[in-house]
């Protein structure tokens, strides 16, 4: 067996555990999840996750490991973005908290699907357009310019979205409480609720994310073990980390800044890369560990100012 299959057997193997332990263990029906048992969920992925960061490093190369918790770092940073998206779905729809966790799981199943498919056509596009990864870096560098300066305290009813009411338009729909059900029968006729809604947008809301998480994973390295892994480790940590971060979500207004100054860098590096100006692999984790701690920190003393001014 070569080590790239046994590698890949590894990881494929984690990721069963992991759907496992989500049905089975941490996603019960009807149960609201506490900030400590979503505090040990998510120390357990990441655990798994760099688990399998020593393991590349005890099987490839110092290299490798690197590049892949560069990439991981900056796939759990914007799987934070994504989680404060998601606090706003569910807070828009006034959704139970009691059926948030099934509903979040089904979210994490559909964000690695996404992510599958579109690293596999990434993989593909990257091997025949090798120039394609420059326009790769100019999308990151134009997305992480437009988040820098957005307005990090702008509020939205997902309702007033285009989105919202496309679904609504086209759904057969109904507002009853759906007691932990996405579709029920009234009248003869079978109804979407609103925990269907739900999925739809997390859904939608995830090819999104995957869009700007993809190329910004190509970025770093276009090795497909890492790509895939890095991205999936990221996405399984998802669910637990809403849970800690739903209540916490207004005290990171300048958490998006940090993440557009990673993807500008990000982007930015591989333009560099033409120049044959090639930054070491530890400058790229320093970078977005500094960004994303450096705007959590400085949020939360923004935070702590404004209750005190």
């Amino acid at each position: 067996m070569s080590t790239d299959l046994l590698s890949y057997l590894i990881f494929i193997l984690a990721l069963a555990i992991s759907f496992l332990l989500d049905l089975l263990v941490f996603s019960k029906k009807n149960k609201e999840v506490s900030i400590r048992s979503a505090s040990f969920q998510y120390l357990f992925w990441v655990a798994m996750a760099l688990s399998y960061c020593v393991y590349l490093w005890y099987t490839y190369d110092a290299h490798t490991s690197l590049n892949y918790l560069s990439a991981y770092f900056m796939e759990m940073s914007l799987s934070i973005d994504n989680i404060f998206v998601f606090v706003l779905i569910f807070t828009s729809l006034q959704i139970s908290s009691k059926n948030i966790g099934r509903v979040l799981m089904v979210g994490v199943i559909l964000a690695i699907i996404f992510r599958i498919i579109f690293i596999a056509v990434g993989i593909v596009l990257v091997q025949k357009f090798s120039w394609i990864l420059y326009i790769f870096g100019g999308f990151l560098i134009f997305t992480g310019v437009k988040m820098l300066f957005s307005n990090p305290e702008e509020e939205t009813d997902i309702r007033d979205g285009k989105i919202y009411k496309l679904i609504r338009r086209y759904l057969r729909y109904t507002d009853i409480e759906p007691e932990g059900k996405y579709i029920i029968t009234k009248n003869e006729k079978a109804y979407f609720t609103k925990l269907s809604l739900v999925i739809i947008m997390i859904g939608v809301t995830d090819i999104i994310f995957a869009l700007d998480s993809i190329p910004a994973v190509f970025a770093i390295t276009t090795d497909n073990l890492v790509v895939y892994s890095s991205n999936i480790f990221a996405v399984l940590g998802l669910r637990a980390l809403f849970f800690i971060l739903q209540k916490a979500a207004s005290k990171f207004d300048f958490l998006q800044q940090g993440i557009a100054i990673v993807l500008i860098f990000i982007g930015a590096k591989m333009f560099l890369e033409l120049i044959h100006l090639h930054l070491p692999v530890w400058v790229s984790l320093v970078v977005i560990l500094l960004s994303i701690g450096g705007s959590i920190v400085y949020s939360i003393y923004h935070t702590r100012k404004k209750l005190h001014a």
